[in-house]
């Protein structure tokens, strides 16, 4: 039988044979009395009934029982958030991202694709913090009058004040110069002690022509303070191998520019143009002397220890010892002075072309200090002098190919400005506006889940041993966190200080040259008084995080705990995949030295190497927006900490998740928790591809978001990426 039962009992008999005494039901013969009502029939039709009753009970009970946990599931689901901060926070995603691109092809694009110019999530986060300390300086009775505070209001005020500083002209950069000794180009100059010149620039215009000098912590314990000698920065952006046809047009603009300095001081045509020639050719033999930094390291030359008196012999043309005490008054110096210096070699031949222009040109070494010290004064003075210094800009970008620099409003300059000559008074006044105790504990409460993460995941790193890894849990339980401000930040008695050297007016170049003055006798002083606590490297609205060697301290400030990163009210796969993957990502920098060679002898050097040559090859099969691809053994330890860095923060909000209800998202996203968490980790690195600095220690922004993304299973599971997808490779890396 076709299609039909092929075991020869028809259907409906239950497998009964004739056999068994029961005729089949086509055979059985009915009966009269058969065929009459039974008395059971009524019965049997109650029953019918009251099964089908029972049928439709039990239905309503399961669908209502249904409707009841459809109910429940959406009440412990995540539900959106309505905020207007998460509104704010989804207007940024949906203004950066590009939908339309597949995340498992691009999750780049994705998150990133419409980002252009200052949506670098970073720097758009650093001019936001601007914008609010200008509402802050703008704001009408926001100081305390007769306060350091009201000072700091004053000189923003006076920087913002254009026509006053258009009215002045050059007249205060002239009284400069007399003050200097003047010059040859404006017909009046007095033969001046060559170091008696060189002292004022440093001490009194924070100013060093030939070199630079500051105070900084030593290079190894005991950490104490010490002077350190650096090459000299230069305006013009020569190179070592640079095209003697590029060379030469820089030289040709610069020249032009100093030209225009001379000119605008009141110079001789031809006075001018005689001693900006001299000064572009004293900058270019100073620039031959300059070794690459590759070469001093790989020469173990990177610094060296020497006193002043053995610096006074090696380059005898400087008064090291009366320039240096000029310059870092009050701090006690003597000719046993221990300096540290970056480049021996190259103060050694600019001691002998300072002495060989001393002996011929005199005059023309005065100029040439003169001339750069205008162009570093050039944004306090007038308009035209501004516009000499940006036309030379633009135009050595043009010529070495770099990005045009955007044109900055007036009122960021004078903010930046007036956060560096009065950060106490700014920081506080920042903290109190945009770091509030509830922010500064939701924030706390976030880096300890990542920091127990990390204590966690380091129980199962296969690379190391046992002692290694003890040791490593040790480091980060007794790392110090320092958030939101320093210390000194959040006293009022310092934050209002008088600042009673500083003397505003009569103009702006004399209010700025006063707060240079204060400024650096004020780091002196901190230098020389005992600090309990970590120096902080960064402003509190800043918004970099560092890790401090010398202090095991981890630094994070308010600045950067802000939205787009951070905010208490936000969804916490927010929190923890844009703030939480930075913490992380600074909490591996304690581990750099296990990951170079030598670093670790008693770790599994096989299996580390193995972790980190993967590493390599994962990211250097990855794709550029250009079809190209990167080499990353520049930026291989920034790489394995960004892997690092996602995957704890990831482990810390799954826990987070598994433990704690009321989970929400951003609405109209349609984007799960999960998926919120990788969306909001890619958005901390948008950026435009093409921005790479030659020296940057990071990847390109597609390659920082991808790399880690598509080393994580789960991304690929949450976004449902197909096997083989750029996104889901078929193998990854085991590193941390």
């Amino acid at each position: 039988q076709e299609g039909g039962d092929q075991s020869g009992e028809e259907p409906g008999t239950g497998g009964m044979s004739q056999a068994g005494g029961m005729r089949p039901p086509w055979n059985q013969e009915v009966t009269p009395e058969e065929r009459l009502p039974s008395a059971t029939e009524p019965s049997r039709q109650w029953s019918m009934v009251r099964r089908v009753l029972t049928a439709g009970l039990l239905f309503s009970l399961l669908l209502g029982f249904s409707v009841l946990l459809v109910y429940i599931f959406r009440s412990c689901g995540p539900g959106p958030c309505m905020t207007p901060v998460c509104w704010d926070l989804l207007a940024r995603y949906l203004a950066s991202g590009n939908t339309s691109v597949a995340p498992c092809t691009d999750f780049f694009n994705f998150a990133c694709g419409q980002a252009k110019g200052t949506d670098y999530s970073f720097q758009a986060l650093a001019e936001e913090n601007k914008r609010r300390l200008r509402r802050i300086l703008e704001a009408p009775g926001s100081w305390h009058l007769g306060s350091g505070e009201e000072k700091a209001f004053q000189f923003y005020s006076s920087c913002m004040d254009t026509d006053a500083i258009e009215a002045a002209g050059a007249a205060p950069l002239r009284q400069v110069i007399e003050e200097l000794g003047g010059w040859r180009i404006s017909g009046n100059w007095t033969s001046l002690d060559f170091n008696r010149t060189l002292r004022l620039l440093m001490s009194q215009y924070g100013y060093f022509p030939f070199f630079r000098a500051y105070l900084r912590p030593r290079p190894t314990p005991p950490y104490t303070p010490v002077i350190q000698i650096d090459q000299p920065e230069f305006d013009v952006p020569l190179k070592q191998e640079q095209e003697q046809k590029i060379y030469a047009q820089i030289v040709r603009e610069y020249l032009t520019y100093l030209n225009q300095l001379g000119t605008l001081l009141g110079g001789e045509p031809n006075k001018v143009q005689e001693h900006a020639f001299l000064s572009i050719s004293i900058t270019s033999q100073l620039f031959q002397f300059l070794r690459p930094l590759e070469q001093r390291r790989a020469q173990g030359k990177l610094f060296q220890m020497v006193t002043i008196d053995q610096l006074q012999e090696m380059a005898p043309a400087i008064d090291w010892l009366s320039c240096l005490q000029a310059t870092f008054t009050p701090m006690p110096l003597s000719p046993s002075q221990l300096l540290l210096v970056h480049d021996l070699e190259y103060l050694k031949n600019m001691s002998q072309l300072v002495e060989e222009q001393l002996s011929l040109h005199r005059d023309f070494l005065q100029s040439h200090m003169i001339l750069g010290l205008v162009r570093t004064l050039s944004p306090a003075l007038d308009g035209k002098f501004q516009e000499a210094h940006r036309s030379l800009i633009q135009k050595l970008g043009e010529l070495t190919e770099r990005p045009p620099m955007p044109a900055r409003p007036r009122w960021m300059k004078c903010v930046e400005e007036t956060g560096t000559f009065f950060e106490p008074t700014l920081a506080t006044l920042f903290v109190r506006e945009a770091f509030s105790p509830s922010t500064q504990s939701a924030a706390m409460e976030l880096f300890t889940a990542i920091k127990n993460a990390l204590v966690s995941r380091l129980r199962r790193i296969p690379w190391m041993d046992e002692k290694t890894r003890k040791e490593a849990q040790n480091r980060v339980t007794q790392l110090q966190v320092k958030m939101g401000a320093p210390e000194w930040a959040l006293k009022p008695s310092l934050a209002r200080q008088e600042y009673n050297d500083i003397q505003l007016g009569p103009s702006y170049l004399q209010s700025f040259l006063s707060c240079v003055r204060s400024l650096r006798a004020r780091i002196v002083q901190s230098f020389l008084q005992s600090f309990p606590y970590h120096r902080w490297q960064v402003s509190p609205w800043g918004v970099n995080a560092y890790y401090s060697i010398p202090d095991h301290v981890v630094v994070f400030p308010a600045g950067l705990l802000q939205p787009p990163f951070f905010h208490p009210g936000y969804p916490r796969a927010v929190n923890f995949g844009a703030a939480g993957s930075i913490m992380a990502h600074e909490l591996l920098h304690i581990f750099y030295q296990l990951l170079l060679p030598g670093g670790c002898p008693a770790c599994d050097t096989r299996a580390l190497q193995g972790a980190l040559l993967c590493l390599k090859h994962h990211y250097e099969t990855i794709p550029l927006p250009n079809g190209t691809f990167f080499n990353g053994s520049r930026t291989f330890l920034e790489n394995a900490v960004d892997i690092g860095g996602l995957a704890i923060a990831l482990q810390a909000y799954s826990k987070r998740l598994l433990w704690h209800r009321g989970e929400t998202i951003l609405p109209n996203l349609d984007l799960s928790p999960q998926q919120l968490f990788f969306r909001s980790y890619a958005q901390v690195m948008c950026r435009e591809p093409g921005t790479q600095e030659p020296q940057d220690p990071y990847s390109p922004p597609t390659l920082r978001v991808h790399g880690p993304l598509s080393n994580t299973p789960a991304f690929a599971r949450h976004f449902h990426c197909p096997h083989g997808a750029l996104m889901n490779p078929s193998s990854r890396c085991q590193l941390w």
